[in-house]
């Protein structure tokens, strides 16, 4: 593997000019950062937030009335288990984005109806919907607990994931194309670690609970996984699972970067929870493709056809896999202080992971 890094520099944003675009979950983290840079940087025809929280969509809608752009963005209260207000939501929308999930693993493993019916039958009716409709181009967002999962949370994800690989094969010839990205914990994120453990430590914690020492993760930052999102939708051809090249970082060293000198208690892993996260399995390197800041995972289904492909990518070795243990590129300390004062999540008075 050629150690490389995704960067989100040079993203082309000019592909949602003139489009309508339709984001599910979109008063969350990823959807709100999304949302403003497109804003930012294009001139969509219209932009759809959709998501089932009202008072969240009131205080976006309050935030962004002072943008240039707002006039092209719409609200639309709705949940991905509707598939018939769905399909009212995708009609005269271009390209989705979907970002909708429910996320927290130890309460995905205590209510397993919940996320069953959200990520995964919610991703049925997202890829159904945009089969009805004329929706030209899908992102499924993923997680890296997709990956070989062991809980209840990465193998819903891990269900979309197939599903939406699989509506290539029932959209036909012209029909909509659907692909994933798959990345790491995000960070200063809605229920990121670092917003928690930067609270703790305003409150005067004495030590900072780790759950195991030897744990490793991925990081991006929100703006580099916006950037992912757009990038990948330029490159794909329909019913591919597109990796970036990130670094990972051991968790010890993520609080001698939040708080030096702060001591560590260890709390043991949760429900469900790894040691290392797993991006690309054993078994996914038969059909993985590396370019120099991103993995691509090929479909296996018989519609996939490489001699249309935009991609050209190199193949990756035999029984190749990738971790957060064994990534080459790790943050040290001083690594994720770069990324968090990139992120704008670093104060120089040394309150960094704090939002502003």
């Amino acid at each position: 593997m050629s150690v490389g890094r995704f960067t989100g520099e040079n993203t082309d944003w000019s592909i949602f000019n003139g489009k309508s675009v339709l984001v599910t979950g979109g008063t969350g983290s990823f959807g709100r950062k999304f949302v403003r840079t497109l804003l930012d940087q294009a001139l969509p025809r219209r932009v759809v937030i959709f998501s089932r929280d009202e008072l969240k969509q009131y205080e976006m809608d309050h935030d962004f009335q002072s943008h240039p752009n707002y006039s092209c963005l719409r609200f639309f209260i709705g949940d991905v288990r509707d598939i018939n207000r769905l399909v009212m939501a995708f009609r005269d929308v271009d390209i989705v984005i979907h970002a909708a999930a429910l996320k927290h693993v130890p309460i995905a493993e205590a209510n397993p109806f919940e996320c069953i019916r959200t990520n995964v039958v919610g991703a049925e009716n997202v890829v159904t919907a945009c089969l009805k409709t004329d929706v030209q181009k899908v992102v499924a967002l993923s997680t890296d607990k997709a990956a070989s999962p062991l809980n209840l949370y990465g193998a819903s994800k891990l269900a979309s994931d197939k599903i939406f690989v699989a509506g290539n094969n029932m959209s036909g010839a012209n029909g909509p194309r659907f692909c994933v990205v798959r990345y790491g914990n995000v960070l200063g994120s809605r229920g990121s670690v670092i917003p928690l453990f930067r609270k703790m430590i305003k409150d005067g914690a004495s030590d900072l609970p780790i759950t195991d020492e030897r744990m490793t993760r991925f990081w991006i930052t929100l703006a580099q996984g916006v950037s992912f999102v757009v990038s990948s939708l330029s490159l794909m051809d329909g019913g591919e699972i597109f990796i970036p090249k990130i670094p990972s970082m051991q968790m010890v060293d993520l609080t001698v970067a939040l708080a030096p000198g702060v001591p560590r208690r260890i709390v043991g892993i949760r429900p469900g929870e790894k040691l290392h996260e797993v991006m690309i399995t054993q078994d996914d390197a038969r059909n993985t493709f590396e370019l120099n800041d991103r993995f691509i995972i090929e479909p296996s289904l018989v519609f996939w056809d490489r001699s249309h492909v935009k991609t050209k990518g190199v193949p990756v070795a035999d029984g190749f896999y990738y971790t957060s243990e064994n990534n080459p590129d790790t943050l040290d300390a001083a690594g994720l202080t770069g990324m968090l004062r990139e992120a704008g999540l670093f104060d120089e008075d040394g309150q960094n992971g704090t939002h502003r």
